[in-house]
């Protein structure tokens, strides 16, 4: 319906303008209003949300990079241990994990610690401000840390980058760091599982395909909003945008649990 072509737009572009200034994919916010509001089927939705990181991950990128604020290794290797992950969860994601209840309790799963874990690393500073050259994780710690985002991410449909950046900026890491990185990892591994997911596809009765259409409207929706987050995130306050965004997945994981429950 051309409704739902509009509404996803206008989602993709609202979530990513928010979320992008702080290295999350917009993808964690938008997969539940594709499930409630846009009537996405599951498992489709997750193939439908990697497809709109695929799309909308070149807008904020494109303003990081003119920025120069993705030089650096820590992009390639959270990438490289990430893509092995995300193909390894859309397989679980199709074969192990097809009803909508199951799915719903992954995602209130997964949004109710996220949601607390923002806000409270947004809180934390005002007692003990990380130092800004904190030290990398070793590499077998970011190696084994990237990896279980991956498999995670593969079956959420958010690439894995997005929750890479809390638990890094807990170790003291700063974001102005951490946003292009793990932008960059989201975006890289959103493709390998959106093609994986195609695959798999034709080794499923189910809806495991993405919702070419909706998944394209979001993503440049998503295009728009990242590009204009990544470029007015120097001038936006941080702490208010932290708790924000911390509030928000909290209250949607929230959501998710209680209608499991129902």
């Amino acid at each position: 319906m051309e409704w739902t072509i509009w509404a996803g737009f206008a989602a993709g572009l609202l979530i990513s303008t928010v979320t992008a200034p702080v290295g999350v994919s917009g993808a964690v916010f938008l997969l539940p209003v594709q499930l409630s509001v846009l009537g996405v089927p599951s498992p489709a939705v997750t193939p439908t949300n990697l497809l709109f990181n695929v799309v909308a991950g070149p807008g904020a990128l494109w303003r990081y990079r003119r920025d120069g604020a993705l030089r650096g290794s820590l992009a390639r290797r959270l990438v490289a241990w990430t893509l092995p992950g995300v193909i390894t969860g859309a397989a679980v994601r199709v074969f192990a994990l097809p009803g909508p209840g199951i799915f719903r309790i992954l995602v209130a799963a997964l949004l109710l610690p996220l949601g607390g874990w923002l806000c409270w690393r947004t809180l934390r500073p005002a007692r003990h401000r990380p130092r800004p050259d904190a030290a990398e994780p070793s590499a077998t710690t970011l190696a084994v840390l990237a990896l279980t985002v991956g498999v995670i991410g593969g079956i959420y449909g958010i690439g894995g980058g997005s929750l890479l950046g809390p638990v890094l900026a807990a170790r003291g890491m700063p974001l102005a760091r951490l946003a292009p990185a793990t932008l960059a990892a989201t975006f890289t591994t959103s493709i390998a599982g959106a093609a994986a997911y195609a695959v798999l596809a034709t080794a499923s009765s189910g809806p495991v395909a993405p919702e070419w259409q909706l998944g394209l409207a979001c993503g440049l929706g998503g295009l728009m909003g990242g590009y204009l987050g990544a470029r007015l995130q120097p001038r936006l306050p941080e702490t208010a945008l932290r708790l924000l965004l911390g509030t928000l997945a909290a209250a949607l994981g929230a959501l998710y649990a209680g209608q499991t429950l129902m």
